[in-house]
């Protein structure tokens, strides 16, 4: 049997397990599943982290694998800047605020560029997990310079989103946001924070939110793990440049 036919069985198989355990529970040990379905234990960690990577199933480390069925998956463009809170209730999804905190502090050499402010200047940074259906879903950190928003506005007015309350205010006249996606692993903190394993595989938004005078008034980094959004961008064809010189090919048939 070929390679490629004994790991489309595996993941045949190995789906057909994850589907058929009631979402919340756990599933047997690897040394369980890799005799059950005749692997190896590498190769059924890497098949399982296909699994992972789709939100079907969620490593905790210490205590094993369990399966993840999200009831309601977001599929959202990028087209529009809306708070995670904003889009969820589109869906109909429950999204809450689970453990958050603020701090002021003096900003790092990374911040000071993105923000353009000087070395040294103090910024207020707001770090949080959004849960959804009682589970970690996201872990979003937002970095403001001092003068945008004081500490005691946060704790009297946050609920989960920075820009929410920052468009609530409407005396910044926000105008657009710039947005780099990559995948990312999770380091410690975040890994901690979303109850998975150092490594796992993220989707990671780095954004830059400008004011109308052009001034970056909020930098954020948002990780999302898959399972519960699907992110699309619906984008124009584009169409080549006509150098000097060329003529257009209206003869497309060939004859005269």
């Amino acid at each position: 049997m070929s390679n490629q036919s004994v790991s489309q069985r595996l993941h045949d198989s190995l789906y057909r397990i994850i589907t058929e355990t009631e979402s919340g529970k756990r599933l047997p040990s690897e040394p369980v599943l890799a005799r059950q379905l005749g692997v190896s234990r590498a190769t059924l960690r890497e098949a399982m982290r296909t699994f992972e990577a789709q939100g079907l199933i969620r490593r905790k480390q210490g205590s094993g694998t369990y399966v993840t069925h999200p009831s309601t998956v977001i599929k959202t463009g990028l087209e529009t800047l809306e708070s995670l809170e904003t889009i969820a209730r589109r869906y109909g999804l429950e999204v809450t605020l689970g453990e958050w905190r603020m701090e002021c502090r003096p900003s790092t050499p990374d911040e000071c560029q993105a923000l353009q402010l000087e070395e040294g200047c103090e910024v207020i940074s707001v770090t949080r997990v959004m849960h959804a259906e009682g589970r970690p879903a996201a872990f979003l950190v937002d970095v403001l310079p001092r003068d945008v928003m004081s500490p005691e506005e946060i704790n009297l007015n946050f609920t989960g989103s920075v820009l929410d309350m920052l468009l609530a205010r409407g005396d910044l006249n926000l105008v657009s946001s710039r947005t780099e996606i990559n995948a990312a692993t999770a380091d410690v903190e975040v890994a901690r924070a979303l109850g998975i394993q150092r490594g796992d595989v993220l989707l990671h938004f780095i954004a830059y939110l400008y004011a109308s005078n052009g001034r970056v008034v909020d930098y954020s980094h948002s990780y999302f793990l898959p399972g519960y959004f699907q992110f699309h961008v619906v984008r124009r064809i584009g169409r080549p440049a006509v150098r000097a010189g060329d003529q257009p090919d209206h003869n497309v048939s060939g004859e005269d």
